[in-house]
Formats: structure tokens, sequence, C-alpha cells
């Protein structure tokens, strides 16, 4: 994914490598912060008035740009404050050389040890107190501080990310400071989008402060924020020549006649994202329901059994969706488990997910198996369609029957880590759903979305984004470009409705979507 690289979303760690390699390579670190401060300062002078400013400086580099910050600012004729956490003779490296300058190009400017009452009359604090890679809680007068400052009516502006949030997880240590803005480096941290991290620190916008983007090759990073150039290659877009049947179809199990609705949403966004046909295959009962719904959207009885094997034995029907409003039963396990051992296409949702929560190891070792079958056929013959690996699509609730040890009820959680080791356990792609969704591939890929709106949070938009995946892999789209896309026009649709949304708007809009995607 490196051609993606200015979507690559770096950790704590992988950008202290960049750096590194940055410096090795002839740019002093020195330079870099330098840098990183006047990015701040064009920032600020964008975007704020003039006004009597607080400069929060920890005793690292976070704390350096800080230094850099107030010089800047106070040579530009602001009225500037610097405030200190620790003493200044514990400063060191770069960070030492920008408190110098700071007090020697500007007489003697003073640096103010920083204690809970600091803050007076100041419009504006910037936040250079703790970087990315805090990792102990902020207590003592900073945290007093920071508590004191989000409750006042001043404007906050966070350098790389608020203190006290972790740059890896989004997790809040014990206090964070709650930014209108904040100005990163080079590129992103999951932090920034994971959250609650994300809440703190308002708009952000990364800077160019001269570090190396070849840095990218070495590094290799796994994660990226889900953006239409990363998939757009892979999505399906329709030939001239081509009949439905080339465009696959897909089949939603549904449950009762008291029960289809979410079915019938993951239908209709199968078929409105592509798919050539959608079928709902349903109880006898169910039949008159979804048949007084339902026009393009085929409806076929399971037979007298409940069983779908038949059906199956129909390789045309290529992808499936099983869960929504299916309930928590033995048979819906069991076409769970036969769906997964017909090498299908299979996007598993809700009821299909929480029906093994006392029994995990066996979806997970079906998965499994499904998708090295699969991978078998893949080095056999060069097909897309052969390559198949399982969805999940599991919120917390969801997740958490499946994934107890990672779930978000633990202490230390971090989504993006235990999505990913969910995605290596499960064997399969791993969409775990929110305000911050991310989709995690058994290979290590990641990505982590950020266009979904609140109003995204709606009785069955899920059953629609199960549909969407169903719907592009039945047109032969793999599993984790399939769950990217479908997740990222999930959240375009919803922003283009706007206010007031419900499920059965977000397939309305899907055209529109489709229509800015191909163009």
């Amino acid at each position: 994914m490196f051609h993606h690289a200015r979507f690559a979303l770096l950790t704590v760690e992988e950008m202290a490598r960049a750096d590194q390699m940055t410096i090795r390579a002839g740019i002093s670190g020195a330079d870099l912060m330098e840098a990183a401060g006047l990015a701040v300062v064009r920032h600020i002078m964008c975007h704020y008035d003039q006004v009597k400013t607080l400069v929060l400086c920890g005793p690292g580099n976070n704390g350096g740009d800080g230094f850099v910050i107030a010089r800047h600012l106070k040579k530009a004729g602001w009225d500037v404050e610097l405030v200190l956490l620790g003493a200044k003779e514990n400063l060191a490296g770069e960070a030492a050389v920008m408190a110098k300058l700071w007090r020697t190009n500007l007489w003697n400017a003073k640096i103010s040890p920083l204690t809970s009452d600091v803050m007076t009359d100041h419009g504006l604090v910037v936040d250079a107190l703790f970087g990315a890679g805090l990792c102990r809680p902020i207590e003592g007068p900073a945290a007093e501080l920071i508590d004191k400052i989000n409750r006042a009516n001043v404007k906050r502006v966070a350098v790389d990310i608020p203190s006290g949030v972790e740059g890896n997880s989004g997790q809040i240590r014990n206090v964070g400071l709650k930014a209108n803005s904040t100005v990163t480096f080079f590129r992103k941290k999951p932090g920034h989008l994971l959250f609650p991290g994300r809440e703190f620190c308002g708009n952000i916008e990364v800077a160019d402060i001269g570090i190396l983007t070849r840095s990218l090759q070495d590094i290799n990073p796994q994660t990226y924020l889900n953006d239409p150039a990363i998939w757009c290659d892979n999505f399906p877009v329709p030939k001239r020549a081509a009949h439905k049947y080339d465009r696959g179809h897909g089949v939603v199990i549904s449950g009762g006649p008291a029960h289809g609705g979410a079915a019938r949403l993951a239908a209709r966004a199968a078929l409105r994202i592509g798919a050539g046909l959608v079928s709902i295959t349903c109880p006898d009962d169910a039949v008159l329901s979804h048949a007084s719904h339902l026009t393009a959207v085929m409806i076929k009885p399971f037979d007298s059994a409940g069983d779908i094997e038949k059906l199956l034995a129909d390789k045309r029907l290529n992808a499936w969706c099983v869960g929504p409003g299916c309930g928590v039963t033995d048979q819906t396990k069991s076409h769970v488990l036969k769906i997964l051992a017909a090498g299908r296409h299979a996007v598993i949702d809700a009821d299909g997910l929480s029906v093994f929560e006392d029994q995990p190891d066996v979806i997970f070792k079906a998965s499994h198996k499904a998708s090295h079958k699969a991978s078998h056929k893949a080095s056999k013959r060069s097909s897309k369609k052969s390559r198949i690996t399982p969805i999940f699509t599991p919120h917390d609730g969801e997740f958490s029957r499946l994934f107890p040890d990672l779930s978000c009820h633990n202490e230390g959680y971090n989504k993006l880590s235990s999505a990913r080791k969910a995605a290596v356990r499960a064997g399969a792609v791993i969409i775990l759903k929110g305000p911050d969704t991310v989709i995690a591939a058994p290979d290590g890929r990641a990505v982590i979305t950020g266009n979904a709106p609140p109003t995204l949070a709606t009785a069955g938009s899920g059953d629609v984004l199960a549909g969407i995946c169903m719907g592009l892999m039945a047109q032969g789209m793999d599993s984790f470009p399939a769950a990217c896309a479908a997740v990222w026009i999930h959240g375009a649709a919803a922003q283009a409705f706007g206010p007031g949304l419900i499920s059965e708007d977000i397939e309305g809009k899907i055209p529109e979507i489709l229509q800015h995607l191909l163009g």
C-alpha cells in the first residue's frame, strides 16, 4: 500500500523512526523542531486572533516545540507567557537549545514554573506539554491546570496531539486537554482518529516539516486512513458488454415475518451498490411480508426443513449475508457454518456472530478453513473470485461476545490492536464498527475510517453496511478492499443525506456517491 503513502497513519514508534531516519540523512533535530514550531505559529496566526497567549511547555521535545512557538509569536508582537513543567536545568537535547534561544534572543525572556493557577486572563493556550508517546497518567499541577483550561472560555491549540491523549490508542491518560485545533507533523497517528482522542483534537492540520517521505518505504506502515484512493483500483466498474449474471448474485438470509426488515435493508443496499441479482431466503411464513415490500429483490423460501443446502448447491449464488434479524438460534448457527463450508463470499453480522458467544472457536475454525480453501484455489488460478475471506461486522457488544479478552471494557483497550488480533484469531476481515470504525485483515493491514457522521447511530444502519459489503463481494471485490469501500460509502451516503437520517435513507444516497467515485 506504499503508493498510498499520504494516507499512512504512523504509530508513535514509527514516527520516531521517521524522525531518526531523516536526521541520519542530514537534517538536524534542531531544524526539525524549528520547522515544527513555525508550522504551529503559521496555523495560529491564520486561525486565531492576536490575544494574550499562554504556552505550556513540557520536559521533552514537545516542550522544545513550545519554546520555538513562544519565541516566534513574541517576535511577531504577541503578548506571550511561557511556563515549563519541571526545571529548565533538566532540559536536554534540542529542547535545551530552544529554551536557550527563547531566553537569549528575547533578552532573558521569562520561564515560569507550571502551577495550577498560571492561567489568568489569557485568550489562547498553546499545549506543548506532552506528546503522543505519553505512557503514564497526568497527575498533580499539570492535571489540575488542564482541567482548569478545559473549563475556561479560552481557545486551545495542541502541538502534535493534545496532552493526555495516547498516540497509538486515542485513550485518555487520566485527563486530556480539549483542543480547538491540533497541528501534527508528517502523518497523523491512530490516536488522532480513534475515540475518545478524536474528540479532544478538534480540527487537525498535518504540517510538512521536512521529514523524508521515503522513510515510509523502510517503515512499511500497515495502518491507513480509509480513503477511496486505497481501494478504488479494486472497485467494480460496470462494463458495457456485461449482463446481470456477470455482476454476481447475493443472498441475504432473513428471520421470520416480524423480523425481516433488517434483511430487506441489507438486500436493497446490495442491489443498489451494483450486485446483478439479489435474493432473500426466508421461512415460508415470511414470504408474504417480504413480497409486500420488495420488487427487484427476489424471494426464495427455505426448504421444508428450514435449510439452505439446495440454494448453496447453486454456485451462481456467490455471496451471502447472514445475521441481520435472523435470531440467536441453532438454525442461524447452522446457516453460518454451512455458508462458510461452501466457500462462498460471506458477511457474518449481528445474530450470526452473537449465536457463537459460547463457542467462538467453532466459527473461527470454520472461517479459517474457508479462507485456507480459498487461498489454495487462488494459488492454482489467478482469479479475484477465488480469494475468499469472510467479513465479520461486529459492534462493540457483539465483538465483546466473541473476543472477551479484547473487549473495550478491558483496561488498556486499543481498538486498532484489538481488531487486528481478532482478525488473526478469526481468520476473517473484521469491521469493528463505531464512530471510528476499524477494518482489519488477517495479514495485518488495517484502516481507520474518519467520515462517519453521528447520524449513523440509528437502528438498521449496520444492516445496510452488511448489504453493501455483500454486494461488492458479489461483484468480485476482495474482502478487505470491499470492507473498506463499504464503510467509506456508508459514511459518505450518510453525510450526503444530512440530519434526520434513518437507515432507509442511506441506500437512496448510494447512487450519488457512486457517481462521485466512478466519475
